[in-house]
């Protein structure tokens, strides 16, 4: 008797779907013409008005000259000029703010290629050439970090061979296994606490630089971009560093 009345049920059910859909009414259909976005498409007029004295004034901000370069800036090789300049940078803002902050020295930085978007090419340098380099708002972190747990981060740039760039630091490598590395010219102390300057993102755990989380993130408050035209302001020449910091020997 259960099953029968079951059955009922869902024999009104379909019914009564079946009706509501029969009410239903197909819309008129009417083909649209896709607009392709090219240079044959006009501009609004109004609008472009509208917007270019904003333009203009963008244009020239972007356009200002902050300092200069000899050499062509790139993301070339394990140890890439441009790599090394903007780590150094992060280096030495980090380094002024956990001295008057924490009353402590950075030891070291450590940045990833990846957040570098492009290169900067010999002659003068404009304000709209760091914004292309660095077109993210990330922040400058201060990780506090054990002897012992700076391992992890050694392992990483063997396993990965990536020239992220660094910058007080030497990490040596053979054949994919780590072998050596330097803080400031010297030996690790796996008891001694460490602070490395970094970006939030890879604070956080990009690029899969999971070590970081084994240490205490002190943040600064400055901004990454805003601390590369600070010193690239007050740099009328630009003269990157060479010195090997990422020693990948037997890297395939």
């Amino acid at each position: 008797m259960k099953n029968k009345f079951l059955l009922l049920g869902i024999a009104l059910a379909s019914l009564t779907a079946c009706k509501t859909a029969s009410t239903l009414q197909l819309a008129e259909v009417q083909p649209r013409k896709n607009i392709s976005i090219n240079n044959e498409l006009k501009n609004d007029e109004e609008f472009v008005k509208i917007i270019e004295p904003y333009k203009q004034k963008l244009e020239k901000e972007m356009n200002q000259k902050i300092s200069h370069t000899s050499v062509d800036l790139t993301k070339e090789g394990n140890n890439s000029n441009l790599g090394n300049l903007l780590a150094d940078y992060t280096f030495d803002g980090a380094d002024v703010w956990a001295k008057k902050n924490l009353n402590k020295n950075v030891d070291a930085a450590l940045i990833n290629i990846g957040g570098i978007r492009t290169t900067i090419g010999k002659g003068d340098i404009l304000l709209k050439n760091i914004y292309e380099v660095m077109p993210f708002q990330n922040q400058v972190v201060i990780v506090k970090m054990k002897g012992s747990d700076l391992q992890g981060l050694f392992d990483y740039y063997a396993k990965t061979q990536m020239n992220n760039p660094v910058s007080h630091l030497y990490i040596e490598t053979q054949n994919g296994q780590f072998t050596k590395a330097l803080i400031n010219g010297k030996p690790v102390n796996p008891s001694q606490d460490y602070y490395i300057a970094t970006s939030d993102y890879l604070a956080l755990g990009g690029d899969n630089m999971k070590f970081f989380s084994k240490g205490e993130s002190i943040n600064t408050g400055m901004g990454l971009r805003e601390l590369f035209l600070e010193y690239f302001r007050k740099t009328s020449e630009v003269v990157p560093a060479t010195d090997v910091r990422l020693n990948f020997i037997g890297k395939k």
